[in-house]
């Protein structure tokens, strides 16, 4: 067996992961980075990129936000649409100058990749039964299988940034975990198409025969979404299929403006709202999707598996530059107020522009009625702003 020595062993090479990973090599602090999958597959992967403020401050604090600059979109506002109109959302005007920053996460993850090989970064890809050890312990540690060998990592602290379907959190036991979850009985059809986008901003519909999202990734490329069952099979919508659906979700000048073309990419996400309380056990720290999931409709979860980040990275460099463990004593509990505010947000959007099965007529009624006095009221469209383009870090 070979034995690694390093300061902070991070499992999952995703955004996660390697914004850690980067962040603390900038402050001299080691890591290494344990990957299950191949990076051409992580790369592979297409996510949403809808990024709050402090999402793109801390990717400039860790030295990857030049070709985000270049790329990226900037987004004042966006469209809500009901009973046949469209309704737009002046973020810029209700927040004093709050926007968005549309730049797809696989591209995020792309300029992590490219920063810790720049930096001769240690992640390691393709590695096979990740697993922690004595993480209540002040010598915990990992193994894992590459190459038909056991090798092992040893560490101060392990960050398990692994997804929600990762080994981390199973590390801390049954009794310590609170599990909160509300499963929707819906997806999300989501495609990609080299087409230009119908509009700049993004369009949210709620439709009685179901939600629609129009977003872009760029002037040539776009990201449509029809809510649809979740047990959907994405080769029973051929290309046709879903240019109709869309349209007929969409206002009457939307549908008319649309460019259709072939479909680039097609999949199903299943809708679920997830949070796992608490968010450190011993020398374990959980991050990201290994911790809590949000539904789609916010744009929150990239964004607050970098606001983990932002808590973590600091109590780190605070612990290793002078010795204070506050920062990460109080991990949990500061991440999980913003996660849980992020969850609400998700979750309200989710229930206010979904035609969920258990809807009824009195329902129905009560989206609209929200719908319309969401667009009577500025306090309100300052709420929904407000929480849009990301709440402050503590």
């Amino acid at each position: 067996m070979s034995i690694t020595r390093t300061q902070v062993g991070v499992i999952g090479g995703g955004p996660a992961g390697l914004l850690l990973s980067q962040l603390l090599h900038l402050k001299g602090i080691s890591s290494v980075v344990l990957e299950r999958q191949s990076r051409d597959y992580v790369l592979a992967r297409i996510r949403a990129g809808v990024l709050e403020q402090g999402t793109v401050g801390l990717l400039h604090e860790a030295g990857v936000g030049a070709r985000l600059d270049r790329e990226s979109q900037t987004h004042e506002g966006f469209d809500i649409a009901f009973s046949g109109r469209r309704h737009r959302i002046d973020m810029a005007g209700l927040t004093g100058g709050g926007v968005v920053t549309v730049y797809g996460q696989t591209e995020v993850t792309r300029d992590l990749y490219e920063a810790r090989d720049a930096m001769s970064g240690v992640v390691i890809e393709e590695a096979d039964n990740v697993t922690p050890h004595n993480v209540e312990s002040d010598a915990p540690y990992l193994t894992y299988e590459k190459n038909d060998g056991i090798h092992r990592v040893d560490c101060d602290f392990i960050v398990g940034c692994d997804g929600f379907h990762g080994v981390s959190r199973s590390a801390i036991p049954e009794l310590v975990l609170k599990t909160f979850e509300r499963v929707y009985p819906i997806g999300w059809l989501g495609i990609l198409s080299k087409t230009p986008p119908i509009s700049h901003e993004n369009l949210y519909v709620r439709h009685d025969r179901g939600f629609a999202l129009c977003s872009q990734r760029s002037s040539i490329l776009s990201r449509y979404y029809v809510q649809c069952a979740v047990d959907e099979d994405p080769d029973e919508w051929p290309d046709e299929r879903f240019w109709e659906e869309l349209k007929a979700r969409l206002p009457e000048d939307a549908a008319a403006s649309i460019i259709t073309g072939p479909l680039v990419e097609k999949s199903v996400a299943p809708l679920r709202s997830f949070v796992v309380e608490p968010m450190r056990y011993g020398r374990l720290f959980l991050a990201g999707d290994a911790a809590h999931i949000v539904p789609p409709t916010g744009a929150k979860g990239l964004n607050l598996a970098a606001s983990d980040i932002h808590y973590l990275s600091q109590g780190l460099i605070h612990f290793y530059d002078r010795g204070d463990e506050q920062g990460l004593t109080n991990y949990s509990k500061i991440a999980l107020r913003r996660v849980w505010k992020a969850e609400r947000f998700s979750w309200w959007m989710t229930q206010l522009l979904h035609r969920l099965p258990e809807h009824g007529a009195f329902d129905r009624r009560i989206q609209e009625s929200e719908l319309e006095y969401l667009f009577s009221s500025k306090a309100a469209m300052t709420a929904l702003a407000e929480n849009y383009i990301g709440l402050p870090y503590e």
